[in-house]
């Protein structure tokens, strides 16, 4: 078992113990889904740490979204408990980049990209290449689509 997969386990006995019922309950709900995952495709695979974190941003992702959903539906209530969620997913999550960090890791790669040749509409590929690995699960894509079309003037 992976460390990640094994620690969330660990959490979980922890919360079921203490009867902290919303984190085992977003616990569970994360081990299924990393465990669907696993199970899902050709054949049974464990994950590594890099593929259980992805599932656990998409997780948390899942939980903005329905946040900002029962928000504008009128459901406070149900809207606080997903951001709760969140934030307890947030925990096992790498810290996001601030808008300088990311602006500073686009600067570098649209200046690679230029010495490389990557001119008009194809810069824009070029640069998100070579930003995506250093940024992986720290910055989501749309925002760092923001940053690399301002950068280069799209």
């Amino acid at each position: 078992m992976t460390s990640l997969k094994s620690k969330l386990q660990e959490d979980l006995t922890g919360a079921i113990k203490a009867r902290d019922e919303l984190r085992s309950a977003t616990l569970r709900l994360t081990l299924s889904a990393v465990t669907k995952e696993e199970v899902s495709g050709s054949s049974a695979r464990e994950l590594d740490d890099d593929e259980v974190q992805k599932v656990i941003a998409r997780e948390a992702k899942k939980r903005r979204e329905a946040a900002d959903a029962f928000a504008k539906g009128g459901r406070a209530e149900q809207a606080e408990r997903e951001r709760a969620e969140g934030e307890i997913l947030a925990a096992y999550l790498p810290k996001p980049l601030t808008d300088e960090e990311l602006e500073a890791i686009v600067a570098d790669a649209v200046a690679q990209a230029k010495a490389g040749g990557a001119e008009g509409r194809g810069a824009m590929g070029a640069v998100m290449k070579i930003v995506t690995p250093r940024v992986d699960g720290r910055a989501e894509g749309g925002r760092v689509a923001g940053v690399v079309r301002r950068l280069l003037g799209q």
